[in-house]
């Protein structure tokens, strides 16, 4: 599998693109800003984006996801419990000093035992509700990996201050839907340095 990271935006949301080597097709997860550089990944590994993945509604992980559809033409998938977050858009802008995107339309709505996949790339979809209602995991069984949005950090969990946020939800969400996974899951945060599934459960004093 090739996976690049890209931290993106003034937030420096963790953009991943994913490309299967055999077919060449990817997907590509929480494109919030800089799609110039976000294309030129895609380039450089010959990959045509078949899907556009956002974990949740914040403006740092979806801001970018229309210019990345109107470049390759494919379709944006969200959880539906986050469209409403979509709707203010322009306030979340105000929120961290930014520009709003404008509207984002969503081409499908994804949740608990859905999948997303490029080429023979599949991934779980798991709601992880807590940061936002409708929060989603991606976990990649065949390669031990989950691109955890902003649910889970190394060493911290996911904000539950803003419109949608719930601690206990959050909480419900990693203990019953993410630290079920084995111990050696690689985890892409939203933000910030990679971590394991086993680091997290030992060291993290959010869930101890």
């Amino acid at each position: 599998m090739i996976h690049e990271i890209l931290p993106v935006g003034p937030l420096q949301c963790n953009c991943s693109i994913l490309g299967d080597e055999a077919t060449r097709e990817a997907l590509v997860i929480d494109p919030g800003d800089n799609i110039r550089e976000v294309l030129a990944l895609t380039s450089k590994h010959n990959l045509v984006v078949k899907q556009i993945v956002i974990t949740h509604a914040h403006i740092d992980h979806v801001g970018g996801a229309m210019k990345l559809r109107a470049a390759t033409g494919a379709p944006i998938l969200l959880n539906r419990r986050d469209y409403d977050l979509l709707k203010i858009l322009d306030v979340q802008a105000a929120w961290v000093g930014m520009v709003s995107p404008g509207p984002v339309e969503i081409d499908q709505s994804v949740g608990d035992a859905d999948k997303v996949k490029a080429g023979s790339l599949v991934a779980d979809v798991i709601h992880t509700p807590g940061h936002t209602e409708g929060s989603i995991c991606l976990y990649f069984p065949s390669e031990n990996k989950l691109i955890a949005g902003d649910t889970l950090f190394a060493g911290s969990i996911g904000r539950t201050d803003l419109p949608g946020g719930s601690f206990n939800k959050i909480i419900r969400s990693l203990h019953e839907k993410v630290l079920v996974l084995p111990d050696e899951t690689a985890v892409v945060p939203g933000h910030g340095p990679l971590t394991t599934i086993g680091e997290e459960r030992k060291s993290n004093p959010f869930l101890r």
